[in-house]
């Protein structure tokens, strides 16, 4: 599974896949840094993850969209189904090979904490919450990024599958009550942008992390015993 986990590190980053993903965050990230926070004279450091949040909806699925779509165009799937690795360890690599990638992104918000912490006292324990909500959120984007990824061939498509789920996600409690309580970003917000850890949100980040995976698993073991 290692030698996945490199093999896609070297895809994102030796391609612009990585960078593109990275700069976009960072640079949003920066603008509502300095709109939300800086301007206002703010320590408050969750600002940087409230309102940037929301491009996590379209920049990922550009970070999974590749993942087996182009092997399937391509034409290498067969060989990839065929190899001496296992379904659940290709999935599992490409899944934190993508996971890695999203996780410096968070990291490198820290940077912002530093600059709160030149000017002022910024909660660190809040912050540190606040990323931790942040990577969990992108952790399960990347799961369902993949999962679309995993039923089509074409790249455009699984981006917009993953897009068109994430948005009706998002807004779709809003129309049915009882979707609140399996809203992903509902969870953010009520479970780690107050700076407290509830383990509903971390049971559903998780648990759609892991189902989307099998998923993943199951569609590929199934096109591997049709071949």
């Amino acid at each position: 599974m290692l030698a996945i986990i490199k093999k896609e590190l070297k895809n994102y980053f030796l391609s612009p896949i990585g960078y593109v993903y990275i700069g976009i965050f960072l640079i949003t990230c920066s603008l509502f840094f300095y709109l939300n926070i800086f301007a206002y004279m703010s320590t408050d450091f969750t600002g940087v993850f409230s309102s940037s949040v929301t491009v996590l909806t379209f920049i990922v699925p550009v970070l999974t969209m590749r993942m087996f779509a182009e092997e399937r165009k391509s034409g290498t799937e067969q060989i990839l189904l065929t190899s001496p690795k296992s379904i659940t360890q290709i999935v599992l690599g490409k899944f934190f090979g993508a996971v890695i990638v999203v996780i410096i992104s968070a990291l490198a918000t820290l940077m912002y904490y530093a600059i709160l912490d030149f000017f002022g006292e910024p909660h660190l324990a809040t912050s540190l919450v606040s990323i931790l909500g942040f990577s969990l959120l992108s952790i399960a984007y990347v799961s369902f990024g993949m999962f679309a990824s995993s039923i089509t061939e074409n790249q455009i498509v699984a981006a917009v599958i993953s897009v068109g789920f994430f948005l009706l996600s998002w807004f779709l409690p809003n129309m049915i009550s009882a979707a609140n309580s399996f809203s992903l970003m509902n969870a953010f917000y009520n479970s780690f942008m107050s700076g407290t850890i509830a383990i509903d949100g971390v049971v559903l980040f998780l648990s759609f992390t892991v189902t989307c995976i099998l998923f993943t698993i199951i569609v590929l073991q199934k096109r591997k015993l049709v071949k």
